[in-house]
């Protein structure tokens, strides 16, 4: 925890008056215990209080200065403003993107890449009525944009499930030069204007129902699997209102599943075959929820209130962000969910992990001490 910036944290703390009247269990006591349910898997606050009691004597070098017990972890979760939690996710995002913006993304891309999506987390409707979803089930929105370099999670919102895709893309502010991958959801032509009005780039998979008229036909190498390459107006009426440019449009043929799709973009520049591969990169934002969804506990919540939520949910990523930053600092070679595994035994002790993962046979051998396979001091 050493590696959390302190003095930022408190920032947010004070922005949001985060512990006006609350002396006794702070802030970063919430944080603390909060993220040490994550590492270590607890399923619900009565876990929380019996596993740091029984490390009583380390609580206060681990940082506590209050004392952790089920009902005074529960009150913040309830009432502290999530938004502290959320502020401090963005400095640690913005500490975590430049040590990732070398990393390579599979595509021959000099410019930013970012893929937008969202994932559906189903709620009890009558544990969580303000979570509205359908008639008898409840569910929240977890609308992410994934910087690809090292997917690091850049924006995210928390909506009910009612909450469309496209509706996102009202919060985002388009970066100059970068590119942006989305599914068909987001087709949306007065909201993808603002990223041509912007000088971004995005490539979004079309619709069977838009209606376009080609201007310019363009040759294609069809061994990679590009069939077409088009420069298209839009037809309808609305549709020209809302995007009165014209359009790219790349059609390729996937030879493994013999499947065809079409893509629609703003760039003109790129080889047709990249505007495949950067949608296809898009799959690494899938894998993202994936990942978050079976190691992280944002599935189970300890409270039930919309702030508690967006509070576990934001902790939970800045869990993610920390991992990630540690396994760049300390020059780690192994992936974020072994780092996550070794802590989730060795929380409270302190070993150097990088002599143990480069000890000879220490992966294949049964018998090799878990207290060695340490990352640092909770």
């Amino acid at each position: 925890m050493d590696h959390l910036p302190r003095y930022e944290f408190q920032k947010c703390v004070g922005r949001y008056h985060g512990e006006y009247q609350q002396k006794s269990f702070s802030c970063w006591d919430q944080l603390l215990a909060m993220a040490f349910a994550q590492f270590t898997y607890r399923e619900s606050l009565r876990d929380i209080e019996a596993c740091l009691r029984s490390m009583g004597g380390k609580l206060y070098h681990m940082g506590f200065r209050g004392k952790v017990a089920r009902s005074t972890l529960a009150d913040p979760n309830e009432n502290r403003d999530w938004r502290i939690f959320a502020d401090f996710a963005q400095v640690l995002i913005g500490i975590a993107r430049p040590l990732y913006a070398q990393d390579p993304i599979g595509v021959e891309l000099d410019q930013s890449l970012y893929a937008l999506d969202s994932t559906t987390i189903d709620l009890c409707l009558s544990l969580f009525p303000w979570a509205k979803f359908r008639k008898h089930k409840g569910a929240v929105k977890m609308h992410t944009l994934l910087d690809l370099h090292g997917n690091i999670p850049t924006f995210i919102g928390i909506t009910d499930g009612k909450v469309h895709d496209v509706n996102i893309l009202d919060e985002i502010f388009p970066e100059a030069g970068a590119f942006y991958v989305m599914d068909r959801g987001y087709v949306d032509f007065e909201r993808l204007y603002i990223f041509t009005l912007s000088a971004a780039f995005f490539v979004v998979r079309t619709k069977s129902n838009v209606l376009l008229q080609r201007r310019y036909s363009h040759p294609v190498d069809k061994s990679t699997g590009v069939r077409s390459d088009h420069t298209v107006i839009l037809t309808a009426i609305d549709s020209v209102k809302a995007y009165p440019d014209t359009l790219r449009r790349v059609s390729y043929l996937d030879f493994k599943t013999r499947k065809r799709f079409k893509f629609l973009t703003n760039n003109f520049t790129l080889p047709a075959i990249t505007i495949a591969q950067i949608y296809k990169s898009r799959w690494q934002v899938e894998l993202f929820f994936k990942w978050i969804k079976q190691h992280l506990r944002i599935k189970a919540f300890y409270g039930t209130s919309e702030n508690a939520v967006k509070t576990q949910i934001w902790i939970a990523v800045s869990v993610y962000v920390l991992v990630a930053i540690i396994r760049k600092r300390l020059r780690l070679e192994v992936s974020l969910y072994q780092i996550l595994q070794i802590l989730s035994v060795t929380l409270f002790e302190k070993t150097p992990i990088l002599q143990a993962l480069q000890a000879p046979d220490s992966q294949d051998d049964p018998l090799v001490n878990v207290n060695q396979l340490i990352l640092f001091d909770f």
